[in-house]
């Protein structure tokens, strides 16, 4: 790799004085370096930037979220607080949806305190324009554990897919950690740990011990998580984790990069392109059973916005609209409801965690 970018010399710089980074090193300093990280210096959505997520292609993705949390804070006996806290916002467009819907019901609106998890000074921009017609008066925070302690109602759409990821290989020596070094032509390369990991079988579900030589996994740390899951427990509340990736556990590399709405190496112009992997909704859902809340899900997105009512909302909106603004919903549901190779309805999971007390959630069976 010959490029000269400010983040790649300093990847070069650290590598060099250290020996190889984790591939999870690498992911967070690639997003979230203090003043070269990619979600650091840009707004990455949309026709410009990088990619597009569910709340910019259609309204009824945020109005839709926004009944639900409606529905979950009756569930919790409609306390006079709660926080409705968003992960990763984005350009907050969906939160901005969320709010208009919940005007329907103006007690919820009272109680609810926007608050939003957001690392990004340019995205915390286009957040606070998107809410300033809400008459919400958003607080911003680094991490989940700076939120106050309340009743809280939490939205992740497209949030964990981007928290890094670790990466292990097996060989015959056992498993060992995939890492990020230099290579002979002076290329940012993959490698391996020189030594296996301890014990590594030990995190692997037991169907997945006995791996091929080669075998690729992936995980998380859990820390969000377990601090989301202790809030619910400790102030009540539910939360949504919308996002790409599989239903059970299992092996395979899907480490990628993505740049100007195509697939990029993930290795080159590091801090360039967004870097994310594929959510292991197995594993999230042991996590949170660990902590002791429930998680019903994951479902398909389409079946969870088909059962929150999408199709009649989609009926509506088409009821008042041109023909050209009626195609453009008809678009729009089948992106987020679909099952074809470049819709969200299958590949996009849904998982919810509650306070064990709560009663069944909108869009589940249990």
């Amino acid at each position: 790799m010959t490029g000269t970018g400010a983040l790649e010399q300093e990847l070069r710089r650290l590598i060099e004085a250290e020996g190889p980074v984790s591939v999870a090193r690498y992911m967070a300093l690639c997003l979230a370096h203090p003043q070269y990280g990619y979600y650091v210096t840009r707004d990455p959505l949309g026709a410009a930037g990088d990619f597009t997520t569910a709340p910019e292609i259609s309204q009824m993705f945020g109005e839709l979220l926004g009944l639900w949390a409606i529905a979950v804070w009756q569930a919790m006996g409609a306390p006079p607080r709660v926080l409705l806290t968003e992960l990763g916002p984005g350009r907050g467009t969906l939160m901005a949806d969320a709010l208009r819907a919940a005007r329907v019901v103006p007690a919820f609106r009272a109680a609810a305190e926007v608050h939003l998890v957001e690392m990004s000074p340019v995205l915390r921009a286009r957040q606070g324009e998107a809410l300033s017609a809400s008459g919400a008066s958003p607080v911003w925070h680094g991490d989940v554990a700076e939120l106050p302690d309340a009743p809280l109602i939490v939205i992740a759409n497209e949030f964990f897919d981007a928290l890094p990821v670790e990466q292990a290989v097996k060989t015959e020596r056992g498993w060992r950690a995939r890492m990020v070094g230099i290579d002979a032509d002076g290329k940012f390369a993959f490698g391996l740990a020189p030594d296996p990991i301890p014990q590594f079988e030990r995190l692997l579900p037991e169907r997945l011990r006995d791996a091929p030589a080669g075998a690729v996994f992936e995980w998380r740390p859990d820390h969000v998580l377990v601090e989301v899951c202790r809030r619910l427990l400790a102030f009540g509340g539910a939360a949504l984790v919308i996002d790409y990736g599989h239903a059970e556990s299992g092996f395979g590399d899907t480490l990628q990069a993505v740049r100007r709405h195509g697939f990029a190496d993930p290795l080159l112009a590091p801090g360039e392109a967004d870097l994310t992997s594929h959510v292991d909704f197995e594993a999230l859902r042991n996590a949170a059973a660990r902590c002791g809340v429930r998680a019903p899900g994951p479902i398909g997105q389409g079946a969870f916005l088909r059962g929150l009512g999408i199709e009649a909302r989609a009926a509506r909106l088409r009821a008042s609209a041109t023909a050209e603004q009626a195609a453009r919903v008809d678009a729009a549901l089948a992106r987020l409801t679909g099952s074809g190779p470049d819709q969200m309805g299958e590949l996009f999971k849904v998982l919810a965690m509650a306070h064990p007390m709560l009663g069944p959630l909108p869009g589940f069976d249990n």
